[in-house]
């Protein structure tokens, strides 16, 4: 079984822990340990992917650790080191109206509230005040995601994030 499109990565295995098959992941959820309460990751090993069951994990540090029942050993789970885990969007759990995941913003159109383009949502960066758009069309620009101040309107059906924002700053 083949993961989706609609496919999402959340970490990287970065090397082994201790020698009962745990792995070292680099998680890129937040919470950082919320990678370990999926039952299944999806896991790519050399351009292909397969479903490995989740037994347990935990944060551990800044990082986190995670056993797949099919790692029963240090070999096994070095075997993993470098690869790519992902989930499948529909494992996500659903959201309030008006919440969205950065995963589904990405490769949006941004425009001006009058129709301007400015390019299209290349990645969010956090920060402590809020979190901000990165926005690449002829040049990049960052815009702070400030609902109703700067971010007037997001439609996902037809693509698009509408914003309050000067096209030469």
């Amino acid at each position: 079984m083949e993961p989706g499109p609609k496919r999402l990565i959340v970490g990287r295995v970065s090397g082994v822990y201790g020698v009962k098959g745990f792995v070292r992941v680099f998680s890129e959820t937040e919470p950082r340990a919320a990678v370990a309460e999926y039952p299944e990751l999806w896991v790519e090993r050399a351009g292909a992917w397969e479903l490995l069951e989740v037994e347990t994990g935990r944060a551990h540090g800044r990082g986190v650790v995670l056993k797949f029942a099919e790692t029963p050993d240090r070999d096994a789970a070095q075997a993993l080191i470098g690869c790519t885990l992902a989930i499948e969007r529909e494992w996500l759990p659903p959201l309030d109206e008006g919440e969205f995941y950065w995963a589904d913003l990405q490769g949006l159109r941004v425009e001006t509230v009058d129709g301007t383009p400015l390019g299209r949502v290349d990645g969010f960066i956090e920060t402590g005040a809020n979190d901000v758009m990165v926005v690449r069309g002829e040049r990049e620009r960052l815009i702070p995601w400030v609902r109703e101040r700067y971010v007037k309107d997001v439609d996902l059906e037809s693509g698009c994030i509408r914003v309050d924002w000067d096209p030469e700053f």
